[in-house]
C-alpha cells in the first residue's frame, strides 16, 4: 500500500495565522463521495475549525490507520468496515446535517471518534434529542457528565485532568497556582472545577479569564505577582499566542494544559522558547513498549509519513475499541445490535490500556503528563 504524504508542512506557520483547511482536506472524505457501502460502515465526525483542526488531524490520522489495519486483517468476521469521515464546522447546524446524513445510511453502525471537545459535547446532547438508536463510541470528550446511554466515553475526563495537573503540583510543594481561561466559554465550562479541585489540594488559586483579551497582550502583561506555574485551559492556536506573549518576560514560568493540547503543533510554532509547557495526556507515551503502543506505531510507520503522536494514538485506540467491541456481535450487525453491544460496557484490556466502565461510566481513569521542552523536545 503506498503511504499517504500527510506530512506537517501543509501545516501551521504562525499562531496568529492558523488557516482553515478547504472544505475537502486531503485527510476526510466527505459522506457524499462514497459509494455504497458493501459490508458495514462507521461514521466518524470531525471538527476542522480554526481552533480544533490541530487536534482533529492527528487525532483522524489515527483512526484512519487503525481501520485500514483492521480491513487489511479481514476486517470483522471477516467483513470489511467503510470508514466513512463527515467534516463540521464546530457549529451546530453543520452537525446537525451531519447527523442527519448518517441517520439515512442505514448501513452506518456507530458513531466512532468523534474531535473535537465542543463538537463531541455537542452530539451528545443531539443525540438525546434526537433519539436515534446509535452508538457513539470513544469520542475525544472530556466532561465527566458527558455520557448516557448512547455515548461511550473511554478516555480520562477533563475533571481527572485537572485533579491530576494540580494534584502533581501540590505533591511538589507548590502552594500557588494562576488559571488562565483562553475564552469565556472555557471560564464557564471549567473554573467551578478548577476551583474545586485547587480546593481540595488546598493551593492558593488565582483567575485570569481573558474573556476576548489579546491572548499575546496577556501573556506580555504577567507581573511579579503572577504566580510562576499557570493553567491554561484553551486550544493549541490560543495557548501558541499566549506563550509568544511570555518571551520577553525576565521571570521563569511553566504552563499546564490539558490533552487537548498538540505538543507537536507548539513545537513547530516554537512558541516556547523560553516557556515550557506541560501536558496532561489520557494516552500512553508514543514510545511506550505496550502492545497497544507498538501496533499504533507499526502501522503508522506502514501507512502514513507521520510522527507518533499522542493524539494520533489516542485516535488509533478509538477504533480499536470500537473494533473489539464488534467482534462480539455474533449475529448479523445493526445499529440496534451493536448499540446493545456497547451498552454492554464489557471491560476491556486492549493491548495494556485497560478500559473498565465500573459504577461511573468512565472507561479509563488513566492520566499522564508530557512536557515540551525549551529546545522543542517532547518529554515523559
Amino acid at each position: 500500500m503506498s503511504k499517504s504524504f500527510l506530512n506537517r508542512r501543509h501545516l501551521l506557520t504562525s499562531a496568529a495565522g492558523l488557516p482553515f483547511f478547504t472544505a475537502q482536506p486531503a485527510w476526510a472524505q466527505a459522506l457524499k463521495q462514497l459509494p455504497p457501502s458493501r459490508g458495514m460502515s462507521i461514521a466518524q465526525i470531525v471538527d476542522t475549525s480554526a481552533t480544533q483542526q490541530d487536534v482533529s488531524r492527528d487525532f483522524l490520522i489515527g483512526s484512519r490507520a487503525a481501520w485500514l489495519d483492521i480491513n487489511a486483517r479481514g476486517g470483522i468476521r471477516g467483513r470489511p468496515v467503510q470508514h466513512t469521515v463527515l467534516e463540521v464546522d464546530g457549529s451546530m447546524p453543520s452537525l446537525r446535517a451531519a447527523l442527519e446524513s448518517i441517520r439515512m445510511q442505514t448501513h452506518c453502525l456507530a458513531l466512532c471518534g468523534t474531535v473535537g471537545d465542543k463538537t463531541a459535547t455537542q452530539l451528545v446532547q443531539l443525540l438525546r434529542q434526537e433519539q436515534l438508536d446509535l452508538a457513539h463510541a470513544a469520542p475525544w470528550l472530556h466532561n465527566a457528565d458527558g455520557q448516557g446511554e448512547q455515548t461511550f466515553c473511554i478516555f480520562a475526563s477533563r475533571q481527572e485532568q485537572i485533579a491530576h495537573a494540580l494534584k502533581s503540583l501540590s505533591a511538589n510543594g507548590v502552594a500557588e497556582l494562576g488559571a488562565v481561561y483562553a475564552t469565556a466559554q472555557e471560564n464557564a465550562l471549567y473554573r467551578t472545577d478548577v476551583e474545586r479541585a485547587a480546593a481540595d489540594l488546598k493551593l492558593r488559586l488565582t483567575n485570569y479569564p481573558l474573556n476576548g483579551s489579546s491572548l499575546r497582550q496577556a501573556g506580555m502583561s504577567l507581573n511579579n505577582n503572577t504566580p510562576a506555574i499557570l493553567l491554561f485551559l484553551g486550544g493549541t492556536p490560543e495557548l501558541a499566542q499566549f506563550t509568544q506573549g511570555m518571551e520577553k518576560q525576565t521571570r521563569q514560568r511553566y504552563v499546564i494544559a490539558l490533552a487537548d493540547v498538540n505538543l507537536q503543533t507548539m513545537a513547530q510554532l516554537g512558541a516556547t522558547r523560553n516557556t515550557p509547557v506541560v501536558a496532561t495526556q489520557v494516552v500512553p507515551m508514543v514510545n511506550a513498549g505496550l502492545p497497544v503502543v507498538r501496533a499504533y506505531r507499526e502501522t503508522l510507520a506502514r501507512l502514513f509519513d507521520e510522527a507518533p503522536t499522542a493524539l494520533s494514538l489516542a485516535g488509533f485506540i478509538a477504533a480499536r475499541y470500537t473494533q473489539e467491541v464488534l467482534q462480539t456481535i455474533e449475529a448479523t450487525p445493526t445499529r440496534q445490535n451493536t448499540l446493545q453491544a456497547f451498552q454492554r460496557r464489557t471491560p476491556l484490556d486492549l493491548g495494556g490500556f485497560r478500559i473498565s466502565f465500573n459504577g461511573q461510566r468512565r472507561g479509563s481513569p488513566y492520566v499522564t503528563q508530557s512536557m515540551l521542552s525549551q529546545d522543542g523536545r517532547i518529554v515523559g
